[in-house]
């Protein structure tokens, strides 16, 4: 008995988190921003959609697709450290620190910055490991518009 009950618990552990892409985490990290202030706008989608472009090589067929399912991988999530994980597990430094660019620039696509956006950026910087100083860097480039946003 002791046995079934230790088999039944590996099982449920095994279906407990889903893994996911690198493609399909990064789209959910960028829809984080999308709807962070609960006010998305049109500006914010194209910019989610051209930021995506930059981090995945895919069709734009593919691309569509992976837009929907980031925006839904998103809202269903609990939080954001299950997506950290994976790109911590794929990316360097460089990357990250282009991810975070990419979260500022769809944070500013509406030309206002909401304190839940910054504040969202902050925390997914932190779980990158991103330096301070790079996570000011990042922001100060798409504000002063030094990056192609």
């Amino acid at each position: 008995m002791l046995k079934q009950f230790l088999t039944l618990f590996e099982d449920a552990k095994k279906q407990q988190k889903p893994t996911y892409s690198y493609e399909l985490a990064t789209a959910a990290l960028l829809s984080e921003i999308v709807n962070a202030d609960n006010q998305v706008t049109e500006d914010e989608r194209k910019a989610y959609q051209h930021q995506l472009k930059k981090h995945v090589d895919i069709d734009d067929d593919a691309l569509a697709l992976l837009l929907e399912e980031g925006n839904e991988t998103s809202e269903n999530a609990i939080d954001v450290v299950q997506f950290t994980k994976v790109v911590n597990a794929h990316c360097g430094s460089e990357e990250k620190a282009n991810i975070i660019r990419s979260l500022w620039a769809i944070a500013y696509a509406d030309s206002t910055l909401a304190p839940l956006e910054e504040s969202t950026i902050r925390q997914i910087a932190d779980l990158l490991y991103v330096p301070h100083s790079q996570f000011i860097k990042t922001k100060l480039d798409v504000k002063d518009g030094q990056t192609d946003v």
